[in-house]
C-alpha cells in the first residue's frame, strides 16, 4: 500500500467485509469463485441488458457514475492480474526448485543453479499466461517482467492502479521504462512519481513519458549517457501489414534526427498545399517520405531546418543534477548526448567553459542561443504579452516550447494552434498566461466543454487549465517541466474502501478545485535554448 494512499477499514458486519474474510479465509480457490460471479454478472448485463440502458434524458449522471464504476473496476482487476501472475511465477519456480531437489538428492553439486531456475518458471508463466489471456508468448514475457517490478519494487505505483489513479497501460509503461534501474533506483524513482501524481492528473502518454524520463534522470542521473547508448544498440525499421492494402513503416532512431525528419516533411505539406496540392497534409507527408526514399522524381531536396533544443544552465554546468533536454515537439531527452550532437553545429565547444561562453564576449553562439526563463517552482516557460488577436510568431513558438503536445486532458496530437483559453472575443489577453498548444479538435473546446479556464495561481501552481466536460467531470492540465519541479504537496485521490460509496467520494474529491494563498512570486531561473 502506498504511504500516501489513504483506506477505509469496513466496519464489523459489513458485507463487503464479510466477503473479503471469506476470500482470505478460502484462499486463491475463494478469490476465482468470487471473480466468476461477477464475471457472470457483467456478461449477462452486457449481452442481455433489457431495458437497463434505455437512453433518457435524465440518465446521463447516471450514465457517467457506471462508467466510471468500470473503469476503476478495470483498474483494480489489472493490480489484482499483477499480483496473481507474479505468484504463478513464483508457484512455478518453488515446484521447480523442489523437483531439481528431488531429482538430485543424492547428487547435491548437480542441481540446476537458481538463476536458471527462475528463469525456466517466467518462461513457463509466461507461455501460461499467454495460453490464458490469448496473447503472443512475447507480450506476455514482457507484461510478466512489468508485473514483476509493479509488485516487488513499486508500491506507489501499483496502488495508483488498483485505485484507478492511472491506468493499466501507463502502469505497465512505467515499470518498463523503469526496468534499466536497480530494485534500490527503481522504488526511489517510484516514490518521487508517486509524489508527482497529483500534477499529472489529465496528463496525455507524452507528458508521462516526459515525468517518467524526469525521475529516472533524478534518481540515475549519471546513466543518461549510459541508457541512450543502450536504447541506441536496438536501432531498427519495421514494416507491419495493415487493412486493405495498405502497410505501416516505422523507424527506431535519436529523437533529434526523428524531429528533422518530422518537421521536414510537414514543411514540405505546407508548402505543396500552399501552392495549390489538395491531398491532406498527411497523406503529403506520406508520399515525401516514399518518394524520398525510393528516389523518386517528386522526391525531397536537402534542407536546414530550425528545431528548437532547450536545455537548462544547470545541464550545461552540472550534468550530475538530472536535469533532461527538451527536443520541440518531441519532449525531454538526455542533455548531454544533445550537447554532443549541438556542438558541431554550434561552432563551439559546449563544456565546462559554458557559462563563459554564453556571456558578453561571445556574438558568434549568441546568433544562435536565446536565453528562456523558467517557473521557479514548476520549471515551466514564463513570458510576456501580446496585443494582437492572434498569437505574433515568437509568442506561439514559445507556447509550442512549453506545451510540447496539446494541452487537451490526455491529448497527445501535435499542436497545430495557438489558443486563448479565456476566448478573445470576450476580452481574454493575446498572451503566454492566457495560452495554450491545442489540436484543431480540441480547439473546438465552446462545442465540447462546459468551461475551460486557468485555475489556481500561477506563482505557486504554474500554468493549470481546468477542462470540465458538459457531464461535469473535471481534468487538469499543465505544461511540462523543462527542469525537474518541486513534488506537488496536495493529497492525491482517496483510494475506494469496500464501501462502494467511498469511490463517489473520491471522485467528488478529484473535481473540487483546489485554491492556494497567493504566495511572493519567487525570482525566475535562466534557460538556455538552441
Amino acid at each position: 500500500m502506498s504511504s500516501s494512499a489513504q483506506s477505509v477499514t469496513p466496519a464489523a458486519g459489513d458485507p463487503h467485509q464479510q466477503l473479503l474474510d471469506a476470500v482470505h479465509a478460502g484462499g486463491p480457490p475463494a478469490l476465482a469463485a468470487a471473480l466468476g460471479d461477477q464475471t457472470f454478472l457483467l456478461a449477462e448485463l452486457a449481452l442481455r441488458p433489457l431495458d437497463l440502458f434505455t437512453p433518457k434524458d435524465d440518465a446521463v449522471s447516471t450514465f457517467t457514475e457506471v462508467v466510471g464504476r468500470i473503469h476503476e473496476h478495470r483498474s483494480a482487476l489489472d493490480a489484482l492480474e499483477a499480483r496473481t501472475v507474479v505468484a504463478l511465477a513464483e508457484s512455478l519456480t518453488i515446484a521447480k526448485q523442489a523437483d531439481a531437489r528431488a531429482r538430485t538428492a543424492q547428487e547435491a553439486d548437480q542441481a540446476p543453479p537458481t538463476e536458471k531456475l527462475l528463469r525456466e518458471a517466467s518462461r513457463e508463466a509466461a507461455r501460461e499466461v499467454s495460453m490464458l489471456v490469448h496473447r503472443s508468448p512475447a507480450s506476455a514475457a514482457h507484461s510478466l517482467a512489468a508485473q514483476r517490478r509493479l509488485v516487488e519494487d513499486m508500491p506507489e505505483m501499483l496502488t495508483a492502479l488498483a485505485t484507478a489513479q492511472v491506468t493499466s497501460t501507463v502502469a505497465h509503461a512505467t515499470a518498463r521504462s523503469f526496468a534499466p534501474l536497480s530494485p534500490t533506483q527503481r522504488a526511489e524513482a517510484d516514490r518521487l512519481l508517486g509524489r508527482r501524481l497529483p500534477d499529472l492528473d489529465g496528463a496525455g502518454g507524452e507528458q508521462w513519458d516526459a515525468a517518467r524520463a524526469a525521475v529516472i534522470a533524478r534518481t540515475d542521473p549519471y546513466g543518461q549517457k549510459r541508457r541512450h547508448l543502450q536504447a541506441k544498440q536496438e536501432r531498427h525499421v519495421t514494416v507491419r501489414r495493415a487493412e486493405h492494402g495498405m502497410a505501416t513503416v516505422s523507424a527506431r532512431i535519436p529523437a533529434l534526427d526523428a524531429m528533422r525528419i518530422r518537421k521536414r516533411l510537414s514543411l514540405e505539406a505546407e508548402r505543396l498545399r500552399a501552392a495549390g496540392d489538395r491531398r491532406g497534409h498527411q497523406a503529403i507527408e506520406a508520399d515525401c517520405f516514399a518518394d524520398t526514399l525510393i528516389g523518386r522524381e517528386n522526391g525531397m531536396d536537402p534542407t536546414t531546418l530550425d528545431i528548437g533544443v532547450m536545455i537548462t544552465e544547470r545541464a550545461l554546468i552540472h550534468p550530475g543534477a538530472g536535469d533532461l533536454a527538451q527536443i520541440e515537439g518531441y519532449g525531454t531527452a538526455p542533455a548531454e548526448v544533445l550537447l554532443e550532437e549541438l556542438r558541431p553545429l554550434l561552432g563551439v565547444a559546449l563544456t565546462e567553459q559554458a557559462e563563459e561562453a554564453m556571456g558578453a564576449d561571445a556574438p558568434a553562439l549568441r546568433a544562435v542561443l536565446r536565453r528562456l526563463f523558467t517557473h521557479p517552482r514548476k520549471g515551466e516557460l514564463v513570458a510576456v504579452e501580446s496585443q494582437a488577436r492572434a498569437f505574433p510568431a515568437a509568442l506561439a513558438r514559445f507556447v509550442r516550447w512549453r506545451d510540447q503536445a496539446c494541452r487537451g486532458p490526455y491529448c497527445d496530437a501535435a499542436i497545430r494552434q495557438s489558443d486563448h483559453i479565456h476566448p478573445h472575443a470576450a476580452g481574454g489577453p493575446t498572451s503566454l498566461d492566457n495560452g495554450q498548444g491545442l489540436c484543431a479538435l480540441c480547439n473546438d473546446k465552446e462545442q465540447q466543454f462546459l468551461s475551460v479556464e486557468r485555475v489556481g495561481d500561477p506563482a505557486v501552481d504554474g500554468h493549470v487549465v481546468e477542462w470540465t466536460s458538459r457531464a461535469g467531470t473535471r481534468r487538469t492540465t499543465r505544461p511540462p517541466p523543462l527542469r525537474t519541479p518541486r513534488p506537488s504537496t496536495r493529497p492525491g485521490p482517496v483510494p475506494p474502501a469496500s464501501d462502494p460509496r467511498a469511490a463517489s467520494a473520491r471522485r467528488s474529491r478529484r473535481r473540487t478545485r483546489t485554491r492556494r494563498p497567493r504566495r511572493r512570486r519567487p525570482p525566475p531561473s535562466p534557460e538556455t535554448t538552441a
